[in-house]
């Protein structure tokens, strides 16, 4: 039971990939608030973990209302006394190509996943600061990854997360809260008319929750982003080629395309520790003395 006596918040948890990782997280011991827009959906999959041994409190609540989910996270503290676990799963979509796409959906869309994850993990933030214990997952996706056709709009938010999980995982190292992103394939209703029907059977969601386990236990690592589906997993990482210093010579804009393939030469890319070793080594490039950024609290 490696999450014994952890408490944990799953959003978008009344169906789907959601209620998969609530039920998984519950079989190893946590006690599991499950959010949903739907109240019933919510409070039958915290009936199901109760019925097998389990504790849970089935919350309806959006994810992007303040008062909400301060409501819902109060709902945890009352009963569990803390919260070790926030999975930031819920999400919506609305497909279009940008050319058709109006910014309504677009913001939507943006306010769902990337505010949503904002705003329930500023719910817990400070909590999780002052028992020195936290971890944070957020669901991004391949859509923002690496791109998709007519989901402009979801791989912005998506990669957005990215962009969070890396800052908040800097932040929150001190006070032992661990961040990191998972990329699910799973067939969902979310999921419905994008893949074959053969396919869709192959992505059970419940074959994607294992990876979750890894991201929030004691030993969990931070900065990773976790890709699943299937019951495969593999890890994405946001890399730095070594590039080319090209200075500033009148002709600089020239060289820069000249030496276009030695820019993007993939060969001894890193993994930046963080996002300041870019202006670091672009600097030393220049003949400044390498310099570290200072983080502060």
């Amino acid at each position: 039971m490696k999450l014994q006596d952890r408490v944990a918040i799953v959003t978008g948890a009344g169906g789907g990939l959601g209620r998969c990782h609530a039920l998984m997280l519950a079989s190893h011991g946590a006690k599991v608030i499950v959010n949903d827009m739907n109240g019933d959906s919510a409070r039958r999959v915290a009936d199901d973990i109760r019925a097998g041994g389990g504790e849970a409190i089935g919350v309806q609540a959006s994810v992007t209302d303040e008062a909400e989910v301060a409501a819902m996270v109060t709902k945890a503290m009352n009963a569990w006394g803390r919260v070790d676990i926030l999975v930031n799963n819920a999400g919506i979509l609305r497909d279009k190509s940008f050319a058709k796409m109006d910014m309504a959906d677009f913001r939507l869309v943006v306010d769902v996943h990337l505010m949503g994850a904002a705003i329930c993990t500023k719910a817990v933030w400070d909590i999780m600061r002052e028992q020195s214990h936290g971890r944070v997952v957020m669901t991004t996706s391949s859509s923002g990854l690496y791109g998709n056709f007519g989901q402009a709009n979801y791989g912005a938010a998506k990669m957005a997360l990215v962009g969070l999980m890396q800052t908040l995982a800097i932040e929150g190292d001190r006070y032992g809260i661990r961040v990191n992103a998972l990329a699910p394939t799973a067939a969902t209703q979310m999921t419905d008319g994008v893949l074959a029907a053969d396919a869709l059977a192959k992505l059970d969601p419940a074959l994607v929750s294992p990876g979750l386990l890894a991201l929030v236990a004691d030993d969990a690592p931070t900065r990773a982003i976790l890709c699943a589906g299937a019951g495969h997993f593999a890890c994405a990482n946001v890399t730095l080629t070594n590039g080319v210093q090209v200075g500033d010579s009148p002709r600089a804009a020239e060289q820069v395309m000249a030496a276009w393939d030695a820019i993007i030469d993939r060969t001894g890319e890193i993994v930046p520790a963080y996002g300041f070793t870019q202006a670091e080594r672009e600097l030393a490039a220049a003949g400044f003395a390498p310099q570290t950024l200072t983080l502060h609290g």
